[in-house]
This record gives C-alpha cells, structure tokens and sequence, in this order.
C-alpha cells in the first residue's frame, strides 16, 4: 500500500512527545454586575457590547427577510470571539460551537445523549486492541473533494506525527493530540477507500467516545496539504455548514448552509456567531429578538429570561467541573498537601455557588460529576472551616504566604462570575494570613498563560469531550509523563508534558488506578478503580473542587428543534425558525 496509508507508532508517540498548548476546554464569565466586556479574539481585538455588523446591519434571527429555509439566519450571541477555527488547534469551547458546525468526526454523539450514533463512519467496531471502520460513502468536503479513508490518515498525522510532511509543528497543534488518538494508536492501515483498520497499543476502553471528540474531526487531505496553518481561519469540513467569513474586528463568524451536505442538511440558510461580553446585555439582546440563542447565562441574566415574554430558559445538567488548581510546580508551598487542603478548608466553595452562582451550580468534591460513571458517593465537599485552615498551615509552617490567583473574564458555565468569586477567595484566604493577587485576562491569553505553566494558582473548569470518566480523571490530573520516584509533582518543561493538568500534581497511586481504568472494558472494575482514584485526588487536594454547574441556554420563542447538548454540540442543523 502507499506509505502513507501507514502510520505506526513510533510517529504517533514521538509527536504525542512535543503536542503543545492547552488549556481547560470550555469556560467563560463575568463581573460581579455582569458588565465584563468580551475578551479579544483572533486578532486580540477587545469585545463589543452589540449586534451592529462592520457595515452597520444589525443581526437578527431573521436577517434577511426570508420566510424559512435558505432565507433564514440563526444568530447565536455568546461571551467572546473564537480563537481558532481549526480543531487541531484549540482546546477552548468557544472554537468549538463554531467548528462543530462545520466539521464532523467518524462516531458522533446523539443530540441531548450521551450514547453514540454513526457519523461519518457507517459502522464501526472495537474487539481487544483493534479498531475497525467503514466510512460512510458520497461524502464531499466543502472544498469538493470526496471524503475517502486517505483523509482520516491524513488528519490523524496531521495532528500527532512530527515527521509527517504537513505536520504544522509543536506549538500549533493542541495538547488533545496525545490523548485522544496518539497515545493509543499503535498503526492505521487502509484497505481500499473506505474501509480502515486501526491497530491500539492497549484495551482503551474510551476509544469510540475519543473519536466521537471534537478533537477527532476529519480534515480534508487536500486542505492540509494547500491550507497548513492557514486552516485556523479558512476551515474546510464535512458538515451542514460551510464557513462564509470571519469578521474579528467585530467578533462576528458567518456560515453557511452546505447545500452539498451528505445528510438531511440544516433548516436555516445561515448561522452566525457573534460575541457580547456582557451577560446582561446579552439576555437583554435575546429578549429583544436580536439574538436567537444565548449562552454563557449568569444568575442576573437568568432572571431577565426567565421573565421575557419572547424566550425561554432551557436548563439541563451539565458534564463539568470548576475548580482553582494550585500550581505545585511553581510555587513550592503547594507542593505540601496539608497546605492545599488548608486552603480548600479556607475557601467557602458553598457560599460561592449559592450566592454568586445562585443555585446554577452544586458544590463539587471530586473531578467527575454525579452523572459520569466512577462518581463517589462516600465523598463530601471541603466545609468552610477557617480553624481547621488555620491549624493545618501552622502544622506546616506556612505563614506570610502570598500568591497569585489567575482568572478569566467572560462567563463560562462552571464559573459564570469569576471575578466575584476570585474576590471571595482573596476575602476568605486573608483571614488565614494568606495575601491573594488577582490577575484576570481575556480568556484566550489567559488559556496560553495556564498552558504554560505561568500561574501560582488559577479558576479553570473542564465540560467533557466524551462523557467518559478517563477524559477528567487522565485529561486534567495525569502528567502522562514519568515522574521521578518519591514526587508527586512535574514540571511543566518537562518533554510531552501534558498541559491541560495546570495543577503539576502526579500522584503515583491515583496515576495507576486511572491507568488500570483505562484497560478494562467491564464497567464494574472501572466504576471501582475510579471511586477510589476520586477519593485520592479529594485528599490529596491539587484543587480546590468548586462546583458542577448545570447548562443554560436561552433560547427565543421562534427558534424550533433546539436540543440542549452538553456533549458534541451545538446541533445548529436541527434548528428551524418559525415566521
């Protein structure tokens, strides 16, 4: 066969070895009167409180007129910009509503499940160490090129294999490389234009969801081959809709319906995307009939929809976790568990989501919520106990302790009013002796600042890719590096680091369980391995677990077939706009 119908491992692995940047997926928020302004997209350009195009147009959810279908426009107003429109390149859930869209991956979620349905594979398969795929045929990228099994090779190697001639290198491509396709794929051997074999170098229980990942989106082959870098703004996919143009001095993306779309195709000729940093000002940009559908809601924002005349708060509950990561490969006083958990005893998580949050959230204890396999019920959240805090920092000498908490703008679903509730963690910890700097940035800068290794401590929040446990407990808290023997920390510099663990923590036994976890596909072994890996990362305390927050979404009373989907979504091809 042609050499590259071939990967092996040696070039997944070596690339898994350099996979650059990331940062938590998903997130944003807003001041305490939820007044923030966005926060700068591709080009750093700040936000704007408003609908108004660069030519002056206002967008509404009927733009252009038109009575249904092709005349239709969709807008969805969100806290901020995208940073990216290549999959390849982002970890921010910002990206991510936008290149879903466009892009499709080989299994995909059901809308509103969690369970799995044919994407662009028609079947698909997982026995022991092999994984086997019939793609789907008459499939067209939207550069007009058909979608043959040369294309999935292409990705693939495209974002984890450094020798690859279209590699686009370590510092553009996102650390979701390694762990959801490198560090699993031992070969991918094609059998003719639509059939492949994928060859594992374990039992990887989570394979199928990893594939199902935004992260595993297709590319075209020619695309990358013409486009390289070039594709975080030109991007060119499989699905319902086509990009049309990016305008970031506005923070506005526009699409359009594929009318060459494999499938049923989308109800509305357009979608637009467009960033209005206050949370407020977006209901009220809803209640207006300015927008069809909102996100990234507050407590203020959801009042102003819940009593609107002309929309509707959908909730549902979501797949998260927010939480404040103590840095322990910088700061050297967070490398003493007592000390961590002296802060968790000092900070009052609970105040935090009943009265910032105001009941959009439910106190966390561990990095999975209730409804993700592997929940342990055994564990409590951190009670607010000053005392206890006090008594703990005294055991370990701390005293006269300063450090930075670094923090986002825009409201994001498990953090929807950072700054207040940065502000309460700077109150509570003065009154254990510990001084607290806030920093708080744009939240792509922000992302490139924790990826990096460049805070003490920072808020950060993670809504699953996969709704798979191993996709908290190894995507955020394993270093997936070797760690040297009696240290349960790693530098951030260390070679294939994975970044997305902001905290540096890596604990032997809390790594081996998850490990194990992943190699077993009966269900009840996992549960268990992940039970008591929680129960470690509760007592060994790298974060402070703050909440499990519910989705919220407000949606105007013309939009119809809107399904909230915590996972794989948007579903924007689904959705109709009545007269």
């Amino acid at each position: 066969m042609p050499r590259d119908d071939t990967v092996n491992r040696r070039t997944f692995l070596k690339a898994a070895g350099g996979a650059a940047a990331g940062a938590a997926l998903a997130g944003c928020a807003a001041d305490p009167d939820e007044t923030t302004t966005g926060s700068g997209g591709a080009n750093g350009s700040g936000g704007e409180e408003t609908t108004t195009g660069g030519e002056g147009e206002t967008t509404t959810g009927s733009e252009d007129g038109g009575s249904g279908g092709s005349g239709q426009v969709l807008t969805w107003a969100r806290g901020n910009d995208s940073g990216t429109l290549d999959p390849q390149n982002t970890t921010s859930g910002e990206d991510v509503k936008v290149t879903n869209q466009m892009y499709e991956q080989l299994v995909m979620f059901e809308p509103g499940k969690t369970s799995l349905r044919a994407g662009l594979a028609k079947d698909y398969t997982l026995e022991g160490q092999q994984t086997t795929v019939t793609l789907r045929e008459g499939v067209t990228f939207h550069n007009g090129e058909e979608f043959t099994a040369e294309d999935v090779v292409a990705t693939y190697r495209r974002f984890v294999d450094e020798d690859y001639e279209y590699y686009p290198g370590d510092s553009y491509v996102s650390a979701y490389g390694p762990f959801t396709l490198g560090n699993w794929i031992e070969n991918v051997e094609t059998n003719g234009d639509y059939e492949l074999t994928m060859q594992m170098t374990q039992k990887y229980a989570p394979f199928l969801r990893n594939l199902a990942m935004f992260a595993a989106s297709i590319l075209s082959k020619k695309a990358i081959q013409e486009k390289g870098q070039d594709l975080s703004k030109e991007p060119v996919g499989t699905g319902p809709f086509a990009f049309d143009s990016w305008d970031t001095s506005n923070q506005r993306i526009r699409l359009t319906r594929n009318e060459e779309y494999w499938g049923e195709g989308a109800s509305v000729g357009q979608v637009v995307f467009t960033a209005i940093g206050s949370n407020t000002t977006r209901a009220q940009t809803l209640d207006s009939g300015d927008a069809d559908i909102i996100d990234g809601i507050g407590a203020q924002a959801s009042k102003i929809i819940e009593n609107s005349s002309s929309a509707r708060l959908n909730q549902a509950d979501g797949i998260n976790v927010g939480y404040m990561a103590f840095n322990m490969a910088k700061v050297e006083e967070f490398r003493d568990k007592k000390v961590r958990q002296a802060v968790s005893y000092a900070i009052n998580t609970k105040a935090i989501v009943d009265t910032i949050f105001k009941g959009i959230a439910k106190q966390a204890s561990q990095p999975i919520p209730s409804n993700v396999m592997g929940y342990n019920d055994s564990l409590s959240p951190y009670p607010h106990d000053p005392e206890k805090a006090q008594s703990l920092l005294d055991e370990a000498g701390v005293s006269d302790f300063s450090f930075e908490l670094a923090t986002f703008k825009n409201p994001r679903t498990y953090n929807p009013s950072p700054l207040q509730a940065a502000q309460t963690v700077k109150s509570n910890l003065s009154e254990v002796g510990i001084e607290v700097t806030i920093n708080q940035q744009s939240f792509n800068p922000f992302l490139d600042y924790t990826s990096a290794g460049k805070h003490d401590a920072c808020f950060l929040g993670w809504m699953t890719d996969n709704a798979d446990p191993d996709n908290f407990f190894y995507a955020l808290l394993h270093p997936q590096v070797d760690v040297p023997d009696g240290q349960d920390w790693v530098s951030f510099d260390t070679d294939g680091y994975n970044t997305l663990n902001s905290a540096g923590w890596a604990n032997a036994d809390y790594m081996s369980l998850v490990e194990e976890a992943q190699t077993t596909y009966e269900e009840g072994a996992r549960r268990s391995n992940y039970e008591e890996a929680a129960k470690i990362a509760h007592d060994e305390a790298p974060w402070v677990f703050m909440d499990h927050a519910r989705e919220l979404r407000g949606v105007h009373s013309r939009v119809e077939g809107f399904t909230l989907a915590p996972i794989g979504g948007p579903f924007l091809a689904n959705v109709g706009l009545s007269n």
